[in-house]
């Protein structure tokens, strides 16, 4: 086990403790001798862990630590480089852009034996071609899903056929080719999904939906379950 997996599995156990646990405890729950159990203690209060206590009293980790990226496990930073690569390689400019910006910083913070983990993974993404979305600003999309406002689109459909909207959108799908985005539509006062790069206008408005985003995606993903089991 590597040290960082040990750090982490201390700080784990000691967040199922509401109330301090010994030193003897803590070395027995993640298979360390006492001696090495307070050099962790000591490394994970130098990273800002909340640890209080000491030795024949016990421990306890107070409420607020956040967990730094240098707790993540081998498996978790695998994870991490696949999905920021797949969106690096998928997603719209400015997301590719913080996919990559997110990577470089995770990278200078890890220690150095999982740093090098980062920079030579050898999970890769496949070539693929994404078609062209300059027509519509996924920024914008994204910004108008978070503030869950409505907007006006002019969208076309496969045969061609050009119609003026009202939605609400509340999510955006990426797939390998294309991005969809998921919203009601006031016309057809239900759920539908626009592929974005038939979208050739997209105008924020200024007044908010009457439901939120949380509810309208429970309702629309309980619709696909429903669907899938029909089928």
């Amino acid at each position: 086990m590597s040290r960082s997996q040990r750090l982490l599995d201390l700080l784990q156990t000691l967040r199922t403790h509401r109330r301090p646990v010994s030193g003897a405890e803590l070395a027995q729950a993640t298979g360390v001798s006492l001696r090495t159990l307070y050099r962790d203690i000591a490394t994970l209060q130098s990273q800002g862990a909340n640890i209080e206590g000491e030795a024949g009293v016990g421990y306890v980790l107070r409420p607020g630590y956040l967990l730094p990226p240098l707790m993540f496990s081998e498996a978790e930073i695998e994870a991490l480089v696949l999905g920021s690569r797949w969106v690096a390689g998928r997603a719209d400019g400015p997301m590719a852009a913080a996919a990559r910006a997110a990577l470089a910083k995770i990278s200078a913070v890890l220690p150095k034996e999982l740093s090098e983990e980062l920079e030579n993974s050898t999970l890769l993404i496949g070539p693929g071609k994404v078609l062209d979305m300059d027509h519509v600003d996924l920024s914008a999309v994204r910004a108008t899903i978070r503030s869950q406002l409505r907007a006006d689109i002019d969208y076309g459909d496969e045969g061609g056929r050009s119609s003026k909207r009202t939605i609400w959108p509340f999510a955006l799908a990426f797939f390998d080719q294309v991005r969809v985005v998921v919203a009601w539509c006031e016309l057809r006062q239900d759920f539908r999904s626009f592929r974005a790069d038939r979208i050739t206008s997209f105008q924020p408005l200024t007044t908010k939906y009457s439901r939120s985003r949380q509810s309208l995606l429970k309702e629309w993903r309980s619709r696909q379950v429903k669907a899938a089991d029909k089928n």
